[in-house]
Order: C-alpha cells, then sequence, then structure tokens
C-alpha cells in the first residue's frame, strides 16, 4: 500500500474538517493558515504522527449553545430580542478552558471557533497552565442604556454559570465586553451560585478581584514584543542597510506607527508606542479612519481616550482637532500613508491583500497583529515576502490572556500585585513568546518565519501534553 504524501494527508484533513464543519469559512480559514503553515513541521519526522494529532486538537472538546433573551427600549415601547449565546470549550490539554466573551453584531458559530482554535496556541506560547476557548453572541452595544446592557449580560450569564468555574472555563473580555460587562455577569453569577468565586472571570474591577494593567495588557504586550523583535532581529532583507543598522540601537524612537481600531488595544498599543517615542499616525472605527501626518499628540490621546471609553462616541467626532483628518468609510490600509511599522488592532480579514500591497508601497516593513486573524491568509503570504518582521496574532496579542492567567494566579492565591510587578511579568512573558517563536523557526532552518515558529511551538506543547497523557494512543 502506497502511503500519502503530506500535501495529500493535509487535503484528507481539511476536507474531513469542512464536512464536519460546513459553511463555518472563518473557522476553516483559521484552520488552514496553522495547517499550511506547520507544513514542515509535519515533514520533519516519520517517527510523529503531527497530523493525527493535528487532527484531534482541531475538534473542540465541546460546543456549548444557550438562548439569550434581552429587551431592547424603543420609543412605541420594549421588545424583546432572543440571540444565541456561544461557548466554545475547544481544548483543556494545558489547563482550563480560557478565552474571551465578543458581544458584536458579527458573531456566529464559525467565528467563536476560529478565535478558540487560535485561543490554543496563543495561550500555550504564554507557558502558562490554561486552554483554549472563545464565547459570545450576537448583540450591538453600540446605542443601549446600561440597563439593556446589564439585561444582556444577565441572560447571557443565565445560560452561560453551569459550564463555567475556576478550574473549568474561565471566560474574559473581548470585544464589546469590558470592565462594565465583566461586572454586570459577574454579579449575576454570584445571584445564581450564592456564593462569590473571584476566579470564575478575569477582567474584572480592581474593587473587586481584578488585576492592575488587564485592560492595557494586550496593548502593551503587543509592543513588548515588536520592541523585542526590534532588538534582537537580525535577518533584514528587504530593509535598506543603513536604515537597519540603526533599528536595534534606536527602538521604537522616530519610527511612524500605523494603528488600527480605537478599543483597548489600540489606545494602549498607542500609549506605549508614544512612551517609547514613536509616532502613532492612526486610528479607526466601524465608520472611518482618523489619521494625523505628523503624528497624534499625548492630548490628542487623552481626547481620543475620553470620546471612546466616556462617551462611547465616533472618531468623526474629533475630525477638526489641529493636525487630524478624518476619512469617512476608509480603513487606515487604504490610506496610502507613509509608515514603518504597522499594528492592525481592529478585528478580523482587515488586511486584505490589497491593502497590504498599499502597506509595502507605503514603506512598511514590520507587521505585528494586536487583533485576532487580522490578515487573510492571502495577504499573509504576501507580506511574508515583502517585509521583514510579521508577528502573527497568536504570539503578539498573547498579552491580555497572559495577564488575565496572572489574574487568575492573583485570585487563588488571595493576592493582588502592583502595576509594576503585573507589568514585569508581562515583559517577561512578551519576551519569552518572542524567543520560542524565534528559536523554534531557526531550529527549523526558517529564521524570517515567525509565524512557522509561533505555530509550531504552541502545537508541539499541545502535541506532547495530549502525548503523555494518552490521548493519542491506540
Amino acid at each position: 500500500m502506497v502511503k500519502a504524501s503530506v500535501d495529500e494527508r493535509i487535503e484528507q484533513v481539511l476536507s474531513d474538517l469542512k464536512s464536519r464543519h460546513p459553511a463555518q469559512d472563518e473557522f476553516m480559514q483559521a484552520v488552514e493558515e496553522v495547517l499550511g503553515s506547520l507544513k514542515p513541521l509535519f515533514e520533519s519526522s516519520s517517527d510523529e504522527d503531527y497530523l493525527g494529532a493535528f487532527q484531534v486538537i482541531a475538534e473542540p472538546e465541546r460546543v456549548v449553545k444557550f438562548r439569550v433573551q434581552y429587551p431592547v427600549m424603543k420609543p412605541e415601547g420594549v421588545e424583546l430580542h432572543t440571540t444565541t449565546g456561544y461557548r466554545v470549550q475547544f481544548n483543556s490539554a494545558l489547563g482550563p478552558y480560557k478565552g474571551g466573551l465578543r458581544f458584536h453584531p458579527s458573531v456566529s458559530e464559525s467565528i467563536i471557533k476560529f478565535l478558540g482554535f487560535e485561543q490554543i496556541f496563543k495561550n500555550a506560547l504564554t507557558n502558562l497552565p490554561i486552554g483554549g476557548g472563545k464565547g459570545g453572541c450576537v448583540f450591538d452595544p453600540k446605542g443601549k442604556s446600561d440597563s439593556e446592557v446589564r439585561m444582556l449580560c444577565e441572560s447571557f450569564m443565565k445560560g452561560l454559570y453551569r459550564h463555567i468555574g475556576p478550574n473549568l472555563d474561565v471566560p474574559a473580555g473581548d470585544i464589546g465586553v469590558g470592565g462594565r460587562e465583566i461586572g454586570y455577569m459577574y454579579g449575576e453569577y454570584v445571584r445564581l451560585r450564592g456564593q462569590p468565586d473571584m476566579g470564575v472571570l478575569t477582567g474584572k474591577s480592581t474593587d473587586f478581584g481584578g488585576s492592575k494593567l488587564r485592560p492595557e495588557a494586550t496593548g502593551y504586550g503587543l509592543v513588548y514584543i515588536t520592541l523585542e523583535a526590534l532588538k534582537k532581529y537580525k535577518h533584514y532583507r528587504y530593509l535598506s542597510s543603513d536604515r537597519s543598522s540603526k533599528i536595534s540601537t534606536n527602538l521604537f524612537k522616530g519610527l511612524r506607527v500605523m494603528i488600527s481600531g480605537s478599543g483597548n488595544v489600540a489606545q494602549f498599543a498607542a500609549e506605549k508606542v508614544l512612551e517609547l517615542g514613536g509616532v502613532v499616525i492612526s486610528f479607526s472605527d466601524s465608520s472611518g479612519a482618523l489619521t494625523a501626518e505628523n503624528g497624534f499628540s499625548r492630548a490628542q490621546l487623552d481626547d481620543l481616550f475620553q470620546l471612546k471609553n466616556v462617551k462611547r462616541g465616533r472618531l468623526s467626532e474629533m475630525s477638526n482637532a489641529s493636525g487630524l483628518k478624518y476619512h469617512g468609510g476608509k480603513s487606515v490600509w487604504q490610506t496610502g500613508m507613509k509608515c514603518d511599522v504597522a499594528l492592525p488592532c481592529a478585528t478580523q480579514n482587515e488586511i486584505t491583500v490589497d491593502g497590504a500591497k498599499t502597506l509595502v508601497q507605503s514603506g512598511c516593513w514590520c507587521v505585528a497583529e494586536g487583533a485576532n486573524m487580522p490578515t487573510t491568509n492571502e495577504a499573509v503570504e504576501f507580506l511574508k515576502t515583502k517585509i521583514d518582521i510579521y508577528i502573527p496574532a497568536k504570539a503578539a496579542n498573547a498579552g491580555g490572556v497572559a495577564t488575565s492567567a496572572l489574574e487568575m494566579a492573583q485570585n487563588s492565591a488571595r493576592l493582588f500585585w502592583t502595576a509594576e510587578e503585573v507589568d514585569a511579568k508581562l515583559k517577561g512573558i512578551m519576551n519569552n513568546i518572542f524567543e520560542t517563536a524565534y528559536k523554534t523557526a531557526q531550529e527549523f532552518g526558517r529564521p524570517y518565519d515567525l509565524q512557522f515558529g509561533a505555530n509550531a511551538a504552541g502545537f508541539l506543547k499541545v502535541y506532547k501534553a495530549y502525548k503523555a497523557m494518552g490521548y493519542l494512543k491506540f
């Protein structure tokens, strides 16, 4: 009998998954990205059935679906809306399921599965004892009152509370779910259980069991891992030698940084870039992009914080500020602004091949992903042949879940660490993630390929855990 080639087996794995998860494009995109990038690993050993293990890992351990009902206040009265709540408990090889909850109009089972699948490898890279999961529901918080948001959160928790716990599944926030929503859900959890349990959710307020720097963590971590790359990367292929020779000394100083999004990740990434001497030239929301040719000032960043976090307004409201320009209906990737570094922090698939080409033409040589899967697979393949540094989301945006795990540790030990202590631990984790991805890429003879390095390192950690527990023996 002729043994199937690696390419044939990869195609078979994809075909089997598609038949079990039909019409789930985002989930299959995430699977194809990891599966395709790991081909060198699959070809490296005849003794280990890595592809067989991948088939196991790519199937969720459990998908929980439940009804969520919430009222919407209208001039003519109150309407009761019904939607579906999801929690995909994807993989517990390394610890309790861990991943955020997303309240957004785009939520679907496919999107929650893609996010949960990504979370497995991201969490593995942190080297902390946490598995992968994700959840959420279709809900648009824009224009909703605090009461409407609270009642949605309470209904969501009524469907979820039986399936979570500090040693089973610990949800956190994501798009549409911040400290306010976590607080409402925790309050409902306590009412339903009849007792407090701080470790059941992370992203809580520091007034009741939350961690310092949790809101800042994903954005700060994104900048920390990019900073580590600027310090240690030696494989410049496209940047001229006179420019690349100065990077490890100057780091972010003077670099033009394009950021998409305007939520927590974008805001705190921008704050840290400014602190390190970089020039932040853009933000965006679902209505358009806001740019600053000479960079946003600290005062303008403070105004943006106020606009988004307090007023919950749109970026167009800042269009008349000095030095700022608003581009209605456009993404930052369509503006063509000159930049060195791109930090996509908005949502999945925001950078298409056309956007990637515009970035390269604009002088960009480094992309680090703050959002989950913000770059299409085709755009990733294009960027890897045109820019020097590409850091995938699994590595680059792991700071949020890492700090959530630190919050879990504080809750378990009944401790409360200072911001300085949490920041030092966060830096250490992000630096270790870069080193792990970088060294893994080098070990397989792919020194430019941090996508492969991150995916392979995360996969191997889960694979070894499964093998040790006997999950792969027949």
